[in-house]
This record gives structure tokens, C-alpha cells and sequence, in this order.
């Protein structure tokens, strides 16, 4: 197996320090770290890793970043540029995507045009432009691995599938720390009780994704794009154990899933390491103390996200880089105090109702759709 040398996009987040974690596992490389504004974990990251280039997309950031490695000869780098520097970088092979948010779809792109395989956590990228994300895969021969630990247990199911089509992708959802709860009891929940998620340590955006469920709405989309499958032929449980990650069915109907305990570090690892299955430090999974697995049908009156976005799934264009950036507002306000958890998903519908739509996707129309969103529900507060 070729020697993997790393870019690794938001090295300082959930995802992107678990994948610092099992760096010693493998037979890898960081050639490249980058983060928001975290300059004290990254000088720790750069000077443990000696990649060649970290960046900071903080301007603030970058400048305290280069008086901290001023002593090494690491390039840093600032802003989206240096972002996508990162991403591009001539000696990476492989470029984990852990930023959070619409800000990695553009070094998303960059690094497919450079011919590096992209192992992807950034479920915006393909939410708002799946179809111009997968296009760009196919025609520059490059892999899009998923990292998601649903996507992955789908990617690792599906390769058993012996050339047979998935006829059905079941998506597992732990249903968040609110599941059981009526709508009108989700009117008064707080910031602090939809950020305490009950089995995975995540960032503060997609824990509250994980609350409306809109995260299994926007995995929804992904699914559609990486499998090639119609949003009717994606099915969502939910799955309180979070020991089943996802499931897949054949046209004969026999259904296959991967297991495992919730530990982000697998599929991270197995998206890197690819197809190769090396030893990994998480933790086996018994099924004799796990004692039981329950699966049930979600609420779609407490948790409208999921129709939203499975309408939005179904309509294309544009619809699905509305509802992001609708989301990602609404999340941002709902994380700072200023509109209700029950109002995320109104001012999300809302948006896909008023903000104009078009068929044909380009980069350009992306942007602009995104923008519109999020100022339509910034302005409603």
C-alpha cells in the first residue's frame, strides 16, 4: 500500500483530532494541518507531526501561528487561500476534509482538480453539490472515501455486494438526546440540553444537527450522491444503541450492516487506510454486554427536519445548498441565544420556500443560493 501523506483540513476539531489520534497506527504522513483560530493545539499538532505547511483561516490566528513556529521551518499560511493551499499541497496523496460548514466545498474541489482522493467528513460538500463534487471525482479518477461512520458502514457493506445495484439503504439515527420527546416539549428546550448528546463526542454544530435530526436529513443527501440511489430508496430508523451504523438490502431482499461501537476512529482510519484493514485502538465491540439492539421509526411531527430535507433530496438544483445554509443559520442563532430549537426547522422551510430556485448547478450558483439562505434567516432575527 502506497505510503499515505496527509492533508488534513480542520486538524484542531472532533474529527480532525481523532484522525491526528491514529496517525501512529498507519503508515502515514501529515503533510498538512489547518484550523479555524485553535493556534495553541495546532503548534502542538505541527511541532509533535513536522508537517510542511499548517494554516489558519483566522487572519488573528495565522499571524500568532508564525511567531509560534517561527523557529521551525513549517510554512503557515492564512485564510482560505492557505486553506486551500493545504488542500493542494503537491505532496499529499489524500486530503481529510474535517472542516465544519460550506467552507469546505471550495478546497474540496481544489484537491479533486489536483488529483488527491478525499477522505470525507465535511457533509456540506456533497449536501450542496453533490453533483458537481461526484462529476468532478469521476472525471479527474479520483476516490471519494467517506469517513461518516454511516457512510462508511455503507461503503463497507456495499463491497460485498459482488457487482449486484443496492436496491436500499437503511440509515441508522441515534435520535439525538430529545428522542421520545412531543413536539411541544421541544419548545422549551435549552442550548445546553440539544449540545448533551447521549453516545458520540462531536462539535457543537452537528451535536445540534443530531438534536433536529436535520443530520440525518443532510446524510440523507450525501447517500443519494455517493450511492447513486432516489431519496424514496433511503430509509432512516432510528437505532438508540448506535452499534449498528447503517444497513444496506439487495433486490433479493437480504440486508447487510456493520457494527461496531461508537468510536469515530474506525471509519477515519478505514477511509485512509483503504482497502487495507490494519489493527486499530478502538475498542471491540461484545454483543453479549451490548445486550440488545432496538431500532424504531422516527418522528416526523417532532422532527420535521427529516421531510424537509428529504423534499428538498427529491427536488435538485439548488434546493439542497438552500436548506444548508438556511440550516447553518439557524444553528448559529440557535447556539447564541436568538431563536428557539422549533424555529430551526420553520426558518430552514421557510427559506426553501422564498429564496429563488434554479435546476442547473454551477459553484457560482451554490454560493449565491447559500447566501441567500442564510441572510433570509439572519434578517428573521
Amino acid at each position: 500500500m502506497m505510503k499515505k501523506r496527509i492533508a488534513i483540513l480542520g486538524s484542531t476539531g472532533s474529527i480532525g483530532t481523532q484522525t491526528v489520534d491514529i496517525l501512529d497506527s498507519i503508515d502515514a504522513q501529515a503533510v498538512a494541518l489547518t484550523t479555524n483560530r485553535n493556534v495553541k493545539l495546532i503548534e502542538e499538532q505541527a511541532r509533535r507531526l513536522h508537517p510542511e505547511l499548517v494554516a489558519a483561516c483566522d487572519e488573528a490566528a495565522a499571524k500568532e501561528l508564525r511567531t509560534a513556529l517561527a523557529d521551525t521551518s513549517i510554512e503557515v499560511c492564512a485564510g482560505m487561500e492557505g486553506l486551500t493551499r493545504a488542500a493542494t499541497l503537491a505532496s499529499a496523496n489524500i486530503v481529510v476534509t474535517a472542516v465544519v460548514g460550506m467552507v469546505g466545498l471550495a478546497p474540496t474541489l481544489e484537491a479533486i482538480a489536483a488529483g488527491k482522493d478525499i477522505a470525507l467528513a465535511n457533509k456540506e460538500t456533497l449536501v450542496c453539490a453533490g453533483e458537481l463534487v461526484m462529476r468532478a471525482a469521476r472525471e479527474r479518477g479520483v476516490k471519494i472515501l467517506p469517513v461518516d461512520s454511516e457512510h462508511s458502514a455503507i461503503f463497507q457493506c456495499a463491497q460485498a455486494c459482488g457487482g449486484n445495484p443496492l436496491a436500499k439503504i437503511i440509515l441508522t439515527a441515534s435520535g439525538g438526546p430529545f428522542f421520545g420527546k412531543t413536539r411541544a416539549e421541544l419548545a422549551s428546550v435549552t442550548r445546553e440540553q440539544a449540545l448533551h448528546h447521549p453516545n458520540w463526542s462531536m462539535g457543537a454544530k452537528i451535536t445540534i444537527d443530531s438534536a433536529t435530526m436535520f443530520n440525518k436529513g443532510l446524510e440523507l443527501i450525501e447517500a443519494m450522491h455517493l450511492y447513486g440511489l432516489p431519496p424514496e430508496a433511503i430509509e432512516i430508523v432510528v437505532h438508540r444503541e448506535s452499534i449498528v451504523h447503517s444497513l444496506v438490502e439487495f433486490e433479493d431482499g437480504a440486508q447487510l450492516a456493520q457494527l461496531g461501537l461508537p468510536d469515530m476512529r474506525l471509519p477515519i482510519q478505514y477511509a485512509l487506510t483503504y482497502p487495507a484493514r490494519v489493527p486499530c485502538k478502538v475498542p471491540r465491540l461484545s454483543l453479549a454486554e451490548a445486550g440488545k439492539l432496538t431500532f424504531f421509526a422516527p418522528d416526523e411531527e417532532a422532527f420535521p427536519a427529516l421531510r424537509i430535507a428529504r423534499k428538498a433530496a427529491g427536488e435538485r438544483g439548488n434546493a439542497c445548498a438552500i436548506l444548508n445554509g438556511a440550516n447553518e443559520a439557524a444553528v448559529d442563532l440557535f447556539l447564541n441565544g436568538k431563536l428557539g430549537f422549533l424555529e430551526i426547522p420553520e426558518l430552514v422551510e421557510r427559506a426553501l420556500a422564498e429564496v429563488p430556485r434554479c435546476e442547473t448547478l454551477t459553484f457560482a450558483r451554490v454560493l449565491e443560493a447559500d447566501a441567500q439562505a442564510r441572510e433570509l434567516v439572519y434578517s428573521a432575527r
